[in-house]
């Protein structure tokens, strides 16, 4: 047993490195290869000369660039009502405007379109001032235009795009302005700026109104790069329109055709002794309920369709108008009020930030509609029904 461990301990230490008779061998060299000046060149020529391996990166889609506009109007006002003379302006329609304008930086006209009497004007100061860009309230006259001239009919569809086509009445309901640039472009300048001074643009509106301001019309047509006759006939631009200039012209629309001088009674006297004054009679009557359709539908379901929210019992024919110029954002509605008593016209005009805007516009007309429902106004003009421009013509 003793000899065994033995064995096994000299067998054991035999095995270890180092030991007599178990050096470990040494790896053979490998000669190393030493390449040529010209070997390596032709190795670099040869590797530029091999295809690059393609690399695949995502592209980025272009992003849109947002269009941000800072305003530096306020919405609002103090008292709107401060210098107005009123004497001779009916108190009910007064009152009702004022409390629909409340405290927003704007205006509110209110005439009689069948005899051009201005029932009131709340902030008589910018009302009779110069006035602003239209926007799009001047696409009623645009279609009245081409109307007029032919280039299209109540069923007339024109293509904007691919597989997009629309009418008049749609147009203005939705105010689209692909579609008035078009009509605009066949028009052209100098037919567009005669419909535009038959309907008043250009000139006063009113008869011996102190105070009022004249709007203007381009002479000449804007440029190519600014957008031509094209963008003025879809947003009004190079046009400035005073309130009362718009009063008129929807006035026109309303009673069928008679533009009437706008008049504003100072006194009780006045109001007694007024007699209306036709300034001259557009052909337009086999046209409007065309239009009238667009405004109708404006009010119904378009940009217009504030309206609703306060006042509905009546038919309200009407258009927006939204846009912006040094800071100062307009929002504007024309409309008039459709009853079997007789018609209002009502313009609302108001400036400020980005709050104001057309349909912002309509519903005060809505407030101011809603008012005079309340009071009773037009049942009190009398029970003689009127024809309804609008819907029987």
């Amino acid at each position: 047993m003793r000899s065994f461990i033995i064995s096994v301990f000299i067998l054991v230490l035999f095995s270890l490195p180092g030991m007599a008779g178990n050096t470990p061998a040494k790896k053979k060299s490998t000669p190393s290869v030493t390449e040529s000046a010209k070997a390596k060149s032709k190795m670099t020529k040869l590797k530029a000369s091999r295809p690059r391996a393609k690399t695949y990166s995502k592209k980025r889609k272009p992003t849109r660039r947002r269009y941000y506009e800072r305003f530096t109007a306020s919405p609002y006002a103090y008292d709107n009502t401060v210098g107005d003379v009123v004497e001779g302006e009916d108190p009910l329609v007064r009152a009702a405007a004022v409390e629909a304008l409340g405290n927003l930086n704007g205006t509110v006209v209110a005439v009689d379109p069948d005899t051009g009497r201005v029932l009131t004007m709340v902030n008589q100061k910018l009302a009779l001032s110069e006035g602003a860009q239209p926007c799009s309230t001047f696409k009623v006259a645009v279609g009245l235009a081409a109307l007029s001239e032919g280039l299209i009919t109540r069923e007339t569809e024109l293509k904007l795009g691919r597989r997009t086509y629309m009418n008049l009445s749609k147009a203005l309901a939705v105010s689209n302005n692909a579609y008035f640039e078009v009509i605009g472009r066949r028009l052209g300048f100098e037919k567009v700026s005669y419909y535009a001074q038959q309907f008043g643009l250009g000139e006063l509106a009113g008869y011996n109104i102190e105070g009022e301001h004249l709007g203007t019309f381009p002479t000449e047509e804007l440029e190519p790069k600014l957008g031509g006759v094209g963008k003025m006939c879809s947003f009004g631009e190079s046009i400035n329109m005073t309130p009362l200039q718009l009063a008129a012209m929807t006035s026109a629309f309303a009673n069928g055709g008679n533009l009437y001088y706008l008049q504003h009674p100072r006194s009780q006297a006045e109001v007694s002794g007024f007699q209306p004054k036709l300034k001259r009679t557009l052909d337009i009557a086999n046209y409007i309920p065309d239009v009238a359709d667009g405004m109708d539908a404006a009010v119904r379901y378009g940009t217009a369709r504030s309206v609703s929210y306060n006042f509905s019992e009546e038919p309200i024919f009407g258009k927006t108008g939204t846009c912006s110029k040094d800071g100062t954002r307009f929002g504007w509605f024309t409309s008039y009020a459709n009853t079997q008593y007789g018609r209002i016209v009502t313009v609302v005009f108001l400036r400020g930030d980005r709050n104001i805007y057309g349909p912002k516009a309509a519903e005060i007309s809505g407030k101011f509609y809603r008012s005079l429902y309340d009071h009773q106004f037009f049942a009190a003009r009398g029970s003689d029904r009127t024809t309804a421009i609008g819907t029987s013509q």
